[in-house]
C-alpha cells in the first residue's frame, strides 16, 4: 500500500463532512452475530500478545477480495451504505453505538472486530445484511461470508446520524469535536516517515470494543497493532464532547531496531494559505486550502513556539529537538469563513488536534514532514514524536497520551500568540529595489497586549540562519488589537539551501509572545522576482 493511496482514500472519503456513508433511521430490531466462543479479555493479555506476535516472523494479512469489490469504483463504493438497525449495541441501553466499514476502493485489507461485554470477547461476524448495496453492483447473496470489515466507526446518542470516531485504513482513525466536520487524521504509529525509502505503514489487525455501560459517556477501543519493524498493543478511552478526548496507552514491541520511530503520528493537508501561496492558488478560486495552518509546540522548558505550515516545491524536515514535551499539535487556527470561502468542505470548521503526554517522554523530537503536492485530496504534513534512543528489537516501550479534537485546545500560551503569517517581495514601496528581499510580516494578538502602554517600547527579536535582517519594526495593528512585527529577508548568497527564521516581539528585554519559526527557501538566481520598482 502506497502512503498516496492510503492519505487520497481517507481525505476523499472525509471531504464532504459527516457521515462518511449515508445512514438510514436506526430501528432496534436485528442482532449481531458473532464467530466462535467468547474469551477471556484485558489489556495485559492484549500486550502479551503483541509481545509473542513481535517474536515471531512477520506475516502480512492477504488482502484475497473476491473480483467484483476489487474493482468496485468511487461512486460504486460509496452506494454501499450501512444499515444503521444492525449497529452493535442498537438493542442495547447504551448512549453510543458502532457500525462498520465494507471493504472496497482503497481498503483492501480485513480486519477483525471484537465485542467485550464483562471481560470477555467475542469475534463480530460480517453479514452482508448489515449493508444494502444499492446501485454498487454487488450481490449480497454471492458474497463469501468471511469477507470481513475495513474498520468501523463510532455514533453518540446525542446524534446517531453522524460518527463522532472512526478507525480505518492502517492505523489511521479521525475524531471530531462539537464542529461534526473531519479533518486531519492520527496514526498510531508511523515507521520510517520522511525518509530516503519507502515508508512502513503499521496496520491494526484486529480490533475490541468494550460494551460501555448504560449510563456511560465514555468507551473503551483496543487494537492490535503489527508490520514487519514492530507489533504494538493499544488502548482508546473515547469521551465525546465540544473538544473530543481520547486517552491512548501504546505498548511496542519492536522487530528490529527502527531508524525513525513517529510516536503519536498526526496527518494533515496544506495545499495553499496567506502565507505560502503555490501556483495552484493562482488557479483555484478560494484564498486558502488547508486542514491545519501550523504546527504548536509547548516545550519541556515552558517555551511556547508556532510554526506556520508550508507546501514545499520538495519533501521538507524538520526535527525540532526537546526533553520531556508537554504538548504538540497541528492546529486550525484561522476560523473565519471568509478567508476560505468554501461552503462545501468548510475549511474553517476542521478540529485541531492536540497532543499532550501523560509522562515523561524524555529526549527526542518533535518531527515535521512536508510533502508537495498539488491536490487538496492528498495529505501531505505528517508531525510526531521521535525519541532520541532508537528502538531495538525485544524492548518493550510504554507511551501514554491525551488526544484533544476539536476547536479549543486545552493548554494555550500565556504570551500573545501568531494570528496570521505573510510573505511577499520585500523593499520599500515608491522606492526603486537595487536588490531582491523576502518580506515577512507576522500579527501577534494576545490580552497582554491590550496592557501595553501608548508609549511602551515594543521590539522584534529576529534571527535567520543565513542572509541579513532589513527594515524590521514592531508597531500596534489596531484591526486585529495586536502587533504586526515586519522585516525583509536580503539572500546573501546564492544558494537554494532553506533558511531557518525565528522571531518573537518585547518589551523590556522581556517575551510578549509565542516564538515564531519559519523555514523559507530562496529561489535560484534565474527565477527570482524583478526588483525593478
Amino acid at each position: 500500500m502506497q502512503r498516496r493511496d492510503v492519505l487520497r482514500g481517507l481525505a476523499a472519503l472525509a471531504a464532504t463532512g459527516l457521515p462518511i456513508q449515508p445512514l438510514f433511521a436506526a430501528s432496534r430490531s436485528r442482532q449481531t452475530k458473532f464467530v466462535g466462543d467468547a474469551r477471556p479479555f484485558d489489556y495485559a493479555w492484549l500486550k502479551g500478545e503483541a509481545r509473542q506476535l513481535a517474536a515471531s516472523e512477520y506475516q502480512a494479512v492477504p488482502a484475497r477480495l473476491p473480483a467484483e469489490v476489487e474493482k468496485l469504483d468511487w461512486d460504486q463504493y460509496q452506494a454501499i451504505q450501512y444499515r444503521a438497525d444492525h449497529a452493535l449495541w442498537a438493542e442495547e441501553d447504551s448512549r453510543f453505538e458502532a457500525r462498520f466499514f465494507h471493504l472496497g476502493l482503497f481498503f483492501k485489507t480485513p480486519v477483525q472486530i471484537h465485542e467485550i461485554v464483562d471481560g470477555r470477547a467475542r469475534e463480530i461476524a460480517y453479514d452482508p445484511g448489515m449493508f444494502n448495496y444499492g446501485k454498487s453492483g454487488l450481490n449480497a447473496g454471492k458474497l463469501p461470508k468471511d469477507l470481513g470489515f475495513a474498520g468501523f466507526r463510532l455514533n453518540f446518542h446525542t446524534d446517531l446520524t453522524r460518527d463522532i470516531a472512526a478507525f480505518l485504513g492502517a492505523s489511521y482513525f479521525r475524531a471530531v469535536g462539537s464542529d461534526w466536520q473531519y479533518g486531519l487524521s492520527a496514526r498510531g504509529l508511523a515507521v520510517d516517515c520522511g525518509m530516503d525509502r519507502p515508508e512502513e505503514f503499521p496496520n491494526f489487525t484486529k480490533f475490541w470494543l468494550e460494551r460501555p455501560r448504560p449510563d456511560s459517556s465514555r468507551m473503551v477501543v483496543y487494537a492490535l497493532l503489527d508490520s514487519p519493524s514492530v507489533a504494538g498493543a493499544y488502548r482508546f478511552e473515547i469521551e465525546p464532547g465540544a473538544t473530543l478526548t481520547m486517552d491512548v496507552d501504546a505498548a511496542l514491541y519492536p522487530r528490529k531496531s527502527i531508524e525513525r520511530l513517529g510516536v503519536a503520528p498526526l496527518t494533515s493537508m496544506f495545499q495553499f494559505g496567506e502565507n505560502d501561496r503555490q501556483i495552484a492558488a493562482a488557479n483555484d478560486w478560494r484564498p486558502e486550502i488547508h486542514d491545519s495552518d501550523g504546527l504548536s509546540l509547548w516545550r519541556g522548558n515552558g517555551e511556547w513556539v508556532w510554526r506556520p505550515l508550508t507546501n514545499p516545491s520538495q519533501l521538507r524536515f524538520n526535527a525540532y529537538q526537546d526533553e520531556a514535551p508537554r504538548g504538540f499539535g497541528l492546529l486550525q487556527r484561522d476560523r473565519d469563513f471568509s478567508h476560505y470561502q468554501d461552503d462545501g468542505v468548510f475549511y474553517d470548521r476542521r478540529p485541531s488536534l492536540w497532543i499532550e503526554p501523560k509522562s515523561n517522554w524524555g529526549k527526542g523530537s518533535v518531527q515535521l514532514v512536508e510533502i508537495p503536492t498539488m491536490d487538496e485530496t492528498f495529505d501531505n504534513i505528517v508531525a510526531f514524536w521521535n525519541p532520541e534512543k532508537k528502538p531495538q528489537a525485544g524492548e518493550e516501550l510504554l507511551y501514554a497520551y491525551r488526544m484533544h479534537w476539536g476547536r479549543h485546545m486545552p493548554a494555550q500560551p500565556p504570551l500573545a500568540t501568531v494570528f496570521a503569517t505573510r510573505t511577499g517581495v520585500g523593499g520599500v514601496v515608491g522606492q526603486p529595489r537595487k536588490y531582491f528581499s523576502w518580506r515577512f510580516v507576522v500579527d501577534f494578538v494576545g490580552d497582554n497586549l491590550q496592557l501595553l502602554g501608548k508609549n511602551a517600547k515594543v521590539t522584534p527579536v529576529i534571527s535567520a540562519s543565513r542572509g541579513e535582517i532589513e527594515l524590521a519594526s514592531a508597531r500596534p495593528l489596531d484591526a486585529v488589537r495586536g502587533y504586526r512585527l515586519m522585516f525583509d529577508l536580503r539572500p546573501t548568497d546564492s544558494h537554494t539551501t532553506p533558511i531557518d527564521l525565528r522571531a518573537y516581539i518585547a518589551s523590556g528585554g522581556a517575551p510578549l509572545s509565542e516564538t515564531w519559526l519559519y523555514q523559507w527557501t530562496p529561489v535560484s538566481p534565474d527565477r527570482m522576482p524583478p526588483i525593478a520598482a
